[in-house]
């Protein structure tokens, strides 16, 4: 037999209409995500089920009176995040978690975490001088570790920000850009002037860039520099060779710090080539003053459906058994490799087949 009970929750008048919001829309969505019964009465709410679940929605509640009352609020990010971090009992200081905040020119509360993993992200860029960021699209790893930049400059503890990403078509061929080497590279690097825009108002952000203050680098050109009180950030790092974040890491001087940031399932390298973060992963996770900190779809900050759009993905990855792709200069015929050139005359003889896949 399930066991029922109920807590109250006793409310100040001024916070009636804001918690339960119009025609208590806010409190059937309560309703809706933990499968209890919530009663307003007067100033107090009554939330009544089974045992487990009104503990839940109790701590909920009392999670954002709290952010209410110290007048920081939660975004729906936020609250989607509490929800499932509650429901899933996975115990975290959402406290903690939702109270840190990076201040910034042009966001009056500052940008704060939305999910663990984006708090130990924050945490690990102050601690450490150089940080890997590893996980899928939206999961916010560019933007904070930009927050953390302009931060770090408007507060005199870095005197430039860098800005580097490899210049690799995702997927397709973009011909030839006209233009000097700034044109060139400016569509690789626009998400990066995205999140530097949204904090900075646009006349100083222009003239940062202008005077070199803030500076845009294809990774190419870094070869031979140091690179002394800088905030630098790599973007795309899946994309780069081992031999390019070799480079790249080594360029770091004193009073810098270095975010690298990508999502290992989508590197766009020739087939063969090992990505320089997989690498890295590999080789320096045991160093101390290295962190790496991996992101999965739950830190997913864009739109909601983007979580379930990376979960289908990874699915059908894992289960489609499909054969992995030839690298060149081989094609494959049923369950035969064969060489390339003996595929486009035609010839299929005996003595031209290099490998026999298994029959299933």
């Amino acid at each position: 037999m399930i066991e029922v009970t109920e807590q109250i929750v006793e409310l100040d008048p001024s916070e009636l209409l804001d918690f339960c919001g119009k025609n208590d829309e806010k409190l059937r969505e309560l309703e809706s995500q933990f499968e209890v019964r919530i009663i307003p009465r007067g100033t107090t709410i009554k939330i009544v089920g089974e045992a487990a679940r009104v503990e839940q929605a109790h701590r909920l509640v009392e999670h954002l009176l709290s952010f209410a009352r110290s007048k920081r609020g939660l975004t729906k990010r936020q609250i989607r995040y509490a929800v499932e971090s509650i429901k899933s009992d996975r115990g975290e200081d959402l406290q903690r978690i939702f109270s840190d905040r990076v201040p910034l020119p042009l966001k009056k509360r500052g940008v704060a975490p939305m999910t663990a993993h984006q708090k130990h992200y924050l945490d690990a860029i102050r601690r450490c001088d150089i940080v890997f960021a590893i996980g899928p699209a939206g999961t916010g790893k560019t933007y904070l570790a930009m927050a953390m930049a302009v931060h770090a400059l408007i507060s005199n503890q870095v005197h430039r920000i860098i800005l580097v990403r490899p210049a690799v078509e995702a997927g397709e061929k973009l011909g030839f850009l006209p233009g000097d080497i700034a044109a060139k590279f400016d569509p690789f690097v626009r998400p990066l002037y995205d999140a530097l825009y949204d904090m900075v108002e646009p006349e100083k952000a222009r003239q940062l860039i202008e005077n070199g203050t803030v500076e845009i680098a294809p990774l190419a050109f870094m070869r031979g520099r140091t690179l002394n009180s800088a905030f630098v950030i790599l973007d795309e790092g899946q994309n780069t060779s081992v031999e390019q974040m070799k480079m790249f890491l080594t360029r770091l001087g004193h009073d810098s710090k270095a975010v690298i940031t990508g999502d290992v399932t989508q590197i766009d390298l020739p087939q063969g080539k090992e990505s320089g973060l997989v690498h890295a992963r590999r080789i320096l996770s045991n160093i101390e003053g290295i962190e790496f900190i991996h992101f999965d779809e739950t830190d997913v900050v864009r739109h909601e459906l983007i979580q379930k759009i990376i979960r289908a993905y990874d699915s059908a990855e894992r289960g489609n058994g499909a054969q992995p792709e030839l690298p060149l200069p081989y094609r494959r015929e049923g369950n035969t490799e064969i060489l390339a050139d003996d595929v486009l005359a035609g010839d299929t003889d005996a003595p031209k087949i290099i490998g026999i896949q298994p029959q299933e």
